[in-house]
């Protein structure tokens, strides 16, 4: 963008979203109602979304990818949530999408020629195992250990909240490799890797949970799982800082799909408002009704230009922590706001799954805890922007 600001989309970009807009129309709401109630992952999604190119917008070109910037990949993950595919369509391809970014920039040339062309034709399903039950937000407190043996390491812990570890074939997986007490700082000695999901040592257990049912998540156990150390990313012990240069773009992602599930929840509520006629008159002409979904229009929007803001810093090299921070609070409030008044627009039949309002306000709830809560958030903001004292 040169000579100041500018807030219009490239052709390219407009190009993106209107190509993926018409590929997610194919897939209806009955389509996403049946999976999340099937607890069935959205393979047919998957492959169309693969099949049109676009698990390869961030990859490098010469792995077969576009190449593309973190601002072309939230506007694909907004109008996939935006279509009303919701959570469970983002799910099913977020990480492909970003996530193999610690791989991209830290792997191994032989690690990225074997994998990077797989997750571009959507032939490779990969899952992130960092969270565990005893460490949440505070990832220095994981223990889930990698023990060096010979060429090898041998892993043992348990990991949670792990989505699409049941479809994965390989995991994204964050181990210790010196104990914390041992470590200079308590983000030292953490290790990544990238492994396949040995099914005999690997224990996955679905965790039954309140929406996006069409994409599992997960626990998992592991029990003396061998990796060898060219599945290793980059050096032993440096695994904290390799993860850190994909929070921002994550968060960017996540607000992305909280925008797309805001505005679809918005536009759905305005159809209804238009339609449905009591005492005598479409229930919208009321300002009971109009000002909430004015307010909400508002709000999606303002959270949409933080997030563009944010995504241009980063495709620019420059620092974005605050944006993309702020991006995701804002976006992940406006999107939930935006759903819950469209579930109150629908009166009853909001709760009901006919009209899928139900399962758009159970999705953008999720917004607002993962993968960081809107608290963490304004912690960040108040210690590291405002420069107040850390509470934590």
């Amino acid at each position: 963008m040169s000579g100041g600001m500018s807030f219009e989309l490239t052709e390219d970009q407009q190009l993106i979203r209107q190509s993926v807009a018409e590929l997610a129309a194919k897939f209806d709401d009955h389509y996403w109602m049946t999976k999340d109630l099937a607890h069935e992952f959205p393979q047919e999604f998957y492959d169309a979304i693969a099949g049109g190119g676009w698990l390869g917008m961030t990859i490098p070109e010469e792995y077969g990818g576009h190449g593309l910037g973190i601002t072309e990949a939230t506007l694909l993950a907004e109008e996939v949530a935006r279509s009303g595919g919701g959570m469970n369509a983002a799910s099913a391809i977020h990480l492909s999408i970003f996530g193999m970014q610690p791989v991209v920039v830290f792997g191994s040339d032989e690690m990225k020629a074997e994998t990077l062309p797989r997750i571009v034709s959507g032939d490779l399903h990969v899952c992130f195992g960092v969270t565990e039950p005893t460490a949440g937000l505070d990832t220095s407190r994981i223990t889930t250990f990698a023990k060096r043996d010979g060429s090898d390491y041998v892993v043992n812990g348990r990991k949670v909240w792990i989505s699409k570890a049941l479809e994965s074939e390989k995991i994204l997986l964050l181990t210790r490799t010196t104990p914390r007490e041992e470590s200079a700082k308590p983000t030292d000695g953490l290790t990544l890797f990238l492994t396949d999901i040995d099914r005999d040592h690997v224990d996955i257990r679905p965790i039954t949970k309140m929406g996006r049912n069409a994409v599992s998540s997960n626990e998992v156990f592991i029990d003396d799982l061998r990796i060898p150390a060219e599945h290793r990313i980059g050096e032993e012990g440096k695994g904290f800082s390799y993860i850190l240069h994909g929070l921002n773009p994550e968060r960017m992602l996540i607000a992305a799909e909280a925008l797309g599930i805001g505005r679809v929840a918005l536009d759905r509520a305005v159809k209804y408002a238009n339609e449905r006629v009591v005492f005598d008159r479409p229930i919208g002409m009321n300002q009971g009704i109009q000002f909430p979904l004015a307010d909400s229009l508002a709000r999606l929007d303002a959270a949409e230009l933080i997030l563009r803001k944010a995504t241009w810093l980063y495709d620019n090299g420059k620092s974005c922590g605050r944006e993309a921070n702020m991006a995701k609070y804002l976006c992940a409030d406006a999107g939930f706001e935006a759903a819950d008044r469209a579930l109150q627009t629908h009166g009853g039949m909001g709760y009901s799954e006919e009209y899928n309002i139900s399962r758009f306000f159970r999705e953008s709830r999720l917004m607002k805890i993962a993968p960081v809560s809107q608290e963490m958030i304004l912690n960040f903001l108040g210690s590291h922007v405002l420069g107040l004292p850390r509470s934590y």
